[in-house]
């Protein structure tokens, strides 16, 4: 999280700075009108600057995933510069339109006029007639986006139509990139705020291509064929064994992939369920019936049938020279931690134990499935792993003070969280307020793509 909040934070000091370098009379206005129109260069400056970056980030680049922690950091600082583009946006709407409805009103005096110095740069001259088309275009690519962006935080929205709709502020971006270009005043384009602007614009219009062209990640996509389906009654979890050809490049436990059995829905991501062998390349996906997506695989999926896989994406893969590891599993949550006990399991029948650390693994879970828990058992004694399970049901809450207990050596160890966000987050707290430091060894997958 850390990462996150420093470049969003540092983003948006940089538009500012580089932006007063630009405009230093805005420290001074001349009036409200001028505060008014300095106001609405720096939010369109800002907003522009902010939705960039989040088109960016959309196209899943690999170079910045180790520095921000893994793909599911950079999507939630996707989503948070989606918010701050929506905040500023209405702000730049409301600083160009607010003054004119108070001029109507009789609250404010319309400003007087003197006549235009002549334009004589040709590209500023054409910049000047097509002022009014890149208001109006403007103007309607604001409400698109601003729907659409609102949308896309509506958590109830569903997915298949989130994919949908999601791509069209790709459309408005665009239309935006427009308005953006035509109304920054000229001479900023000469200056450092003008140069860094345009390169964001420039890489924001690329993504946008590539997003409405449908080839976001399709360098790291290889096609897959289901082999073997098994589905758990007991806790609802659909588990699917995938072979994948030459093309996919082996995964480290923890990580996930993005796979498509319907392009009509889309990608979905789910982390990976299974160690890799080079000699056997098989990935598994362990799936939770959770939504309106979930609840059809099952219907929907076939031995035989062809998937899309693309990835694998994430830094949750328990690498960080610890001796004691704790691994803790809430429901589904569970999925990365099967990945990696298959894969000590392998390490230790290639007899690199000695590499590996003393690891702890609670699952908590509401359902319960024999089978399921008989399997995880399995995997477990396989790695040399020692399994808590708690049923919310029988067992009660898993807090700080069960897993302390349960592990002596817990300060000397990283603890590793998937599962419920809030269960997450009280853990940390609970585990900090006890001397943990938890900004390096308390690690946390965001597991929400939108």
């Amino acid at each position: 999280m850390r990462h996150i909040k420093i470049a969003l934070w540092g983003l948006l000091a940089l538009l500012s700075i580089l932006w007063l370098a630009a405009e230093p009379s805005a420290l001074q206005p001349e009036g409200f009108m001028a505060l008014r129109d300095a106001m609405v260069q720096y939010s369109g400056v800002v907003a522009m600057g902010v939705m960039s970056v989040a088109m960016i980030l959309a196209l899943r680049p690999r170079w910045p995933e180790r520095w921000f922690g893994g793909l599911d950091k950079m999507y939630r600082l996707h989503k948070w510069l989606g918010i701050t583009a929506l905040v500023v946006s209405v702000a730049h709407w409301l600083w160009s339109q607010a003054p004119k409805w108070a001029v109507g009103w009789g609250l404010l005096e319309r400003p007087a006029r003197g006549e235009r110095p002549a334009v004589e740069n040709p590209v500023e001259a054409l910049f000047m007639s097509l002022r009014g088309s890149a208001e109006g275009v403007g103007e309607w690519a604001f409400y698109v986006a601003v729907l659409l962006i609102a949308l896309a935080l509506v958590r109830y929205f569903p997915y298949r139509l989130f994919y949908k709709t999601h791509r069209l502020l790709a459309v408005a971006y665009l239309v935006l990139v427009f308005h953006a270009v035509v109304l920054t005043r000229f001479n900023y384009w000469t200056s450092p705020i003008g140069v860094v602007l345009a390169l964001l614009l420039a890489a924001g219009t690329y993504g946008a291509a590539i997003v409405l062209l449908r080839r976001v990640g399709a360098g790291r996509e290889v096609q897959g064929t289901i082999i073997s389906l098994h589905y758990y009654p007991g806790v609802r979890v659909l588990e699917t064994e995938i072979e994948v050809p030459q093309g996919w490049p082996g995964h480290k436990p923890g990580q996930f992939a993005f796979a498509t059995s319907d392009s009509s829905e889309g990608a979905h991501p789910y982390t990976i369920a299974s160690g890799w062998n080079d000699g056997d390349r098989k990935i598994t996906f362990v799936t939770k019936e959770l939504g309106d997506h979930t609840s059809r695989l099952r219907q929907k999926l076939s031995v035989g049938q062809h998937v899309r896989i693309e990835g694998p994406y994430g830094c949750f893969d328990f690498e960080n020279g610890q001796p004691r590891q704790i691994w803790i599993g809430g429901g589904i949550g569970i999925t990365p931690f099967i990945a990696g006990m298959k894969h000590i399991a392998l390490e230790r029948q290639a007899k690199r134990e000695q590499l590996l650390p003393a690891v702890d693994l609670f699952h908590t879970t509401a359902d319960y499935d024999e089978k399921a828990i008989a399997k995880l058992k399995a995997d477990a004694e396989a790695a040399n792993i020692r399994l808590h399970i708690f049923v919310d049901a029988r067992d009660g809450r898993l807090t700080g003070d069960r897993i302390r207990a349960e592990v002596p050596e817990w300060r000397i160890a990283s603890i590793w969280f998937c599962g419920p966000a809030g269960f997450g987050e009280a853990l940390r707290k609970d585990f900090a307020a006890q001397g943990l430091p938890v900004d390096e060894r308390f690690h946390q997958e965001l597991f929400a793509m939108r």
